[in-house]
């Protein structure tokens, strides 16, 4: 509906509502919205999707290796503290490690649930209001299937990991829409897709693997909702304004680096736990596995205009800023194509199952 109908111009009957901690900003400039937002919101509603029927929830898990990982996956790897286990304490120790993976997965997808619902609130935009609406219902869903994985799969659950805690205690709690934003659709989200595709890509058992790759497919849209809103927001900040988002997201993404030290793991299986942090510090493959992690956040970070020396210094310090060269369009691109892969298996096993049943 354009205002232009209306009996009175628009900036007489607009408001905003002052509340605890955010305030709810009303639009009636329903006519007025960007393309890409729209084409993003349409694909949103279109891609929703029932976890009870996308997902074969039958298969049964090995709790000695739930994701099915090599050896040479498991962070203790290669240690003395590795060496010295037997079997079965291996087998434990990647029941947790994949326990607490799944966990803070759940615990971010909550926070983005919470996050979702306070953008729709506060953000000033209606298409950005559009979209932030249909990300709530994603992010429900996503806290079904990581609690559910944990409940009737691993049997095991973890709490938050503080440093996660942390940073969404700031996403939730400040005032400026665009600070929820960046802590939760650029960073969080962005190291969420990360870790995902290493599951999804490396793992073997078919479950996690399908699961992850349907939750990138949502989280690659809410990635590219809280890039092409930033596009547009920042460069219209003073120089100051942005100094202090560019600081905010520098904290950001070393608190996500260092939640990766796992103390809660060691702690809880009775390990040497500054041994074991030690050691993670210094693997050849945590090294790794962490800056993969930042392979989605780079590239976004500089795409949303908060590329000044600060946050460059930062990302050489943690050895990604090669991650800025990334088309994280063609990545997102990808991650949809990845999904349709892993549907057409689901309609050729369902397809082999229904031709046996009328055989019979």
């Amino acid at each position: 509906m354009s205002t232009r109908m209306y009996t009175l111009p628009v900036e007489q009957t607009q408001w905003q509502v002052p509340g605890v901690g955010a305030t709810t900003v009303l639009n009636w400039e329903y006519d007025e919205g960007r393309d890409r937002l729209l084409a993003l919101y349409e694909k949103g509603k279109n891609n929703q999707w029932n976890a009870n029927d996308r997902l074969d929830w039958s298969k049964e898990i090995d709790l000695s290796n739930p994701l099915g990982f090599p050896d040479h996956y498991t962070t203790l790897y290669g240690s003395e503290i590795w060496n010295k286990m037997d079997e079965k304490q291996r087998g434990e120790t990647r029941l947790h490690l994949d326990a607490w993976r799944f966990s803070q997965f759940l615990h971010g997808e909550q926070g983005a649930l919470i996050c979702a619902a306070k953008i729709v609130q506060t953000v000033p935009d209606i298409d950005s209001k559009f979209y932030a609406a249909t990300q709530v219902f994603d992010e429900a869903r996503h806290v079904e299937v990581y609690s559910r994985y944990l409940r009737e799969k691993l049997g095991l659950a973890y709490p938050i990991n503080p440093h996660l805690k942390h940073l969404l205690d700031q996403a939730i709690t400040d005032t400026r829409w665009d600070l929820t934003y960046l802590a939760m659709q650029v960073v969080i989200e962005g190291l969420a897709l990360a870790a995902f595709g290493t599951i999804r890509d490396l793992a073997t058992e078919p479950l996690g693997r399908a699961l992850n790759a349907y939750v990138m497919q949502d989280e690659a849209r809410h990635v590219a909702f809280g890039r092409l809103a930033l596009q547009d927001y920042y460069p219209t900040l003073s120089e100051k304004e942005r100094d202090e988002r560019e600081e905010f997201a520098v904290e950001a993404c070393y608190l996500m680096r260092d939640r990766f030290m796992a103390e809660e793991i060691w702690e809880n299986l009775g390990l040497d736990v500054q041994g074991c942090v030690d050691w993670t510090r210094k693997s050849p493959f945590m090294q790794q596995y962490t800056r993969m992690l930042f392979s989605r956040i780079v590239p976004t970070i500089k795409a949303i205009g908060l590329w000044g020396p600060r946050i460059q210094k930062a990302f050489a310090d943690m050895n990604v800023i090669e991650f800025a060269q990334i088309d994280v369009e063609q990545m997102s691109a990808a991650d949809e194509d990845v999904a349709a892969e892993f549907d057409k298996l689901r309609a050729a096993r369902d397809s082999h199952v229904k031709s046996v049943i009328a055989e019979a």
